[in-house]
């Protein structure tokens, strides 16, 4: 198979950014990703990748890459002719992107390929915007559907499922999970609030995140509730930004500078799943994307250094631990609380704060993930870097089917 490698990764700062476009954050990611790949512009880029979920609430739909890109075009920035394809996939519509960007070079009909994710979810003036997109992350003619299996786990676990307007549904379904999981295994909600606090306190060291801040187990707990077991520490915040990526060939990758071939980083693994109303006790889509990506990569568990995973909740990377077989299923509240996936632990997981730290601009997510793992890899991640690290993986879940997500991305990446 034919090895395809990262050159270029960039993110914004994740943030309200209420003066700044869509057109605007595309613009620095493009740019940065340029820049971080020593290009000033992408003469050599053959295809382009746009992920995004809202701008159709904004008045773009069908076309929205090309409405982002054209201006770059006319500045001589980005290539004319070159193809831009749009896709969506809920909050993995980023990595989505990215699996598009892969194939590209994967196949051999394309030698670089520019992938990026773009959202603004902050819409002061137009609230209903944001409670739109998140209003269309579950399939909307099976609510009923969706609302029973979740009284239904709730008539288990002595617990009633109640959505709230002050949230979206997916933090009701997300804390239906946590509680079902409370209720089979022991989890705490101590044990939640260990890794919020954790992941704000990485975030506390990222210039590029949301929230920068340190937070104490208490303090977390102490933090305003939003669904039982969830506090508002324990949940993404709503923000705008993008992150993009430049994939290429070996062969590409050979006619570069030193200093481009020096930092670029393997992808050595893909995976993706789809959701389903799934038996409680049988593992989630996201077990089936890992494994896919650990053989492709020939690696296992036990040969990742650094994770990123897709905590929309902090209870998210509890279970997501078990899901990429980090820890036995059922001890992930316990491997967190240990301190194994902090600073000097045996996974650290989340150094760019997470989610509920670093920012959860839907369309955005996947990528800034695998941005933060270039920096890591390539040992540039300063007070947060994880020592030694040369293998990666990034998890990313997006929209929910029942007690899980729709669809589920794993990437696994290596510096040689």
């Amino acid at each position: 198979m034919r090895d395809v490698y990262m050159i270029g990764a960039y993110t914004t700062v994740f943030k309200k950014h209420p003066g700044l476009s869509f057109g605007d954050l595309a613009r620095e990611a493009y740019l940065g990703t340029l820049a971080d790949a020593g290009m000033d512009r992408g003469t050599d880029i053959e295809s382009g990748w746009l992920g995004n979920c809202g701008m159709g609430f904004w008045g773009q739909n069908s076309i929205r890459g090309q409405a982002l890109f054209q201006p770059l075009v006319e500045e001589g920035l980005f290539p004319a002719r070159v193809p831009m394809f749009n896709v969506e996939n809920a909050c993995a519509t980023a990595s989505t992107a990215f699996m598009g960007a892969w194939k590209d070079v994967l196949a051999g009909t394309h030698e670089l390929s520019f992938c990026i994710g773009v959202e603004k979810l902050f819409s002061p003036e137009a609230p209903e915007r944001t409670t739109g997109l998140f209003n269309q992350g579950y399939i909307t003619s099976q609510h009923d559907r969706l609302v029973e299996e979740m009284n239904r786990v709730g008539r288990m676990v002595g617990s009633e499922f109640k959505p709230g307007d002050d949230r979206t549904i997916f933090m009701d379904t997300y804390a239906m999970q946590a509680k079902w999981h409370m209720w089979k295994y022991g989890t705490t909600q101590a044990q939640i609030a260990a890794g919020a606090a954790k992941n704000h306190n990485y975030g506390a060291l990222n210039e590029k995140a949301q929230y920068r801040f340190q937070m104490t187990p208490r303090s977390v707990l102490e933090d305003r509730p939003v669904s039982f077991p969830l506090t508002r520490a324990m949940c993404a915040p709503i923000g705008d930004g993008a992150a993009a990526a430049l994939l290429c060939s070996a062969e590409y990758l050979e006619k570069q500078p030193k200093e481009v071939q020096d930092r670029a980083v393997k992808i050595a693994g893909v995976g993706f799943s789809g959701g389903m109303y799934r038996n409680l006790d049988e593992p989630g889509l996201t077990r089936a994307a890992a494994d896919k990506a650990y053989r492709m990569a020939g690696l296992g568990p036990e040969d990742i250094d650094v994770a990123e995973v897709h905590d929309a909740t902090s209870f998210c990377e509890i279970y997501q631990c078990e899901m990429l077989r980090f820890c036995p299923e059922g001890e992930g509240g316990k491997f967190v609380e240990s301190g194994a996936t902090g600073p000097g632990g045996k996974l650290p997981v989340n150094t760019s704060g997470g989610l509920v730290s670093k920012g959860h601009p839907v369309g955005a997510t996947g990528l800034s993930m695998l941005a933060e793992l270039a920096t890591q890899l390539r040992g540039e991640a300063g007070a947060r870097q994880v020592k030694g690290a040369k293998v990666a993986l990034a998890e990313n879940g997006g929209g929910v089917i029942g007690m899980e997500e729709a669809v589920a991305s794993v990437v696994i990446l290596t510096k040689e």
